[in-house]
């Protein structure tokens, strides 16, 4: 199973008078990063919802946003006047430090985070269990997101990597062409710049297996399809967390490809590995939004 790092999750409960509402959204990163929005009774619960997002979420940057709405209406909000005063210190003196025409700021300060709030009284034991339950129901709905985005992914990145071996099988029948333009190369650079005859055959064989032996790519060829099977394994495998796995393994895929390009030396060997390339590219990219 592959899991994208990218989902999405909600849900809600109501107890009594109040709705809670919760949801949960992530992104990829290589850490875990939480950004929690909640009313102000809920803050001391944080921490345990932080665990379990931890536990159930496992990585990537998750915002949260958990919120209290009362059926009540006005007679269960108040305005915080002192943070409005502070908002209106600060906008005051913005306005009269780069000659700004103020105007009436009310409707406006109004409408910033925190000015109405709801009389929300302490959290009791009846009103937490819903919560956890819906915090759990939220991440079970963000990680069925994330499983069918992983269906996608794991469908390009398998894509990609048999590619990568089909076009491995394609540099073969060009291996035989590769050695003895090489040969005839630098046989012809030697007559261009020395008499024939002053040319050692013998010497020139020997020095000629040496170098076509630090050209050969048969080693780069065998590793490459090599980490192209760790991959596919490593796909399939039945584990949550193998992003970290995968981009470690198509490194590897690109040191061999970019060895090969360097040893190339043949015009359709070169124009393969420049498509090598490519698809490694795309598994990259890929395997950066895997968890």
């Amino acid at each position: 199973m592959i899991l994208s790092m990218t989902g999405f999750g909600q849900a809600s409960a109501e107890i009594g008078n109040k709705t809670f509402k919760i949801e949960i959204k992530s992104l990829n990163g290589k850490t875990t990063d939480i950004r929690f929005k909640s009313n102000s009774s809920l803050r001391d619960k944080e921490i345990e919802l932080r665990k379990l997002i931890l536990e159930k979420g496992m990585r990537g940057k998750f915002d949260v946003n958990l919120s209290i709405e009362s059926s009540l209406g006005e007679e269960d909000t108040f305005i915080n006047q002192q943070l409005m005063q502070r908002y209106y210190n600060d906008l005051k003196a913005f306005a009269d430090k780069n000659n700004i025409v103020a105007g009436d700021m009310l409707q406006s300060i109004i409408r910033l985070p925190n000015i109405v709030q709801i009389n929300e009284g302490d959290i009791s034991d009846e009103e937490w269990t819903q919560i956890s339950d819906m915090a759990h129901r939220a991440l079970d709905q963000l990680n069925a997101f994330r499983a069918t985005e992983g269906e996608s992914l794991k469908k390009d990145i398998l894509g990609s990597a048999a590619k990568i071996q089909s076009l491995l099988k394609e540099i073969e029948p060009h291996e035989g062409a590769r050695i003895e333009n090489l040969r005839e190369r630098i046989k012809k650079n030697l007559n261009q710049y020395l008499a024939k005859e002053n040319v050692d055959e013998n010497r020139f064989e020997q020095e000629m297996i040496f170098y076509i032996e630090k050209l050969d790519i048969n080693e780069e060829k065998v590793r490459l399809a090599q980490h192209c099977k760790f991959f596919k394994e490593a796909v399939e495998l039945d584990k949550k967390l193998k992003g970290k796995k995968l981009s470690f393994i198509s490194q590897e895929m690109g040191r061999e490809i970019n060895t090969l390009g360097a040893k190339a030396q043949h015009p359709e060997i070169q124009q393969a590995v420049v498509q090598m390339k490519d698809q490694l590219e795309k598994i990259k990219e890929q395997v950066l939004n895997i968890l």
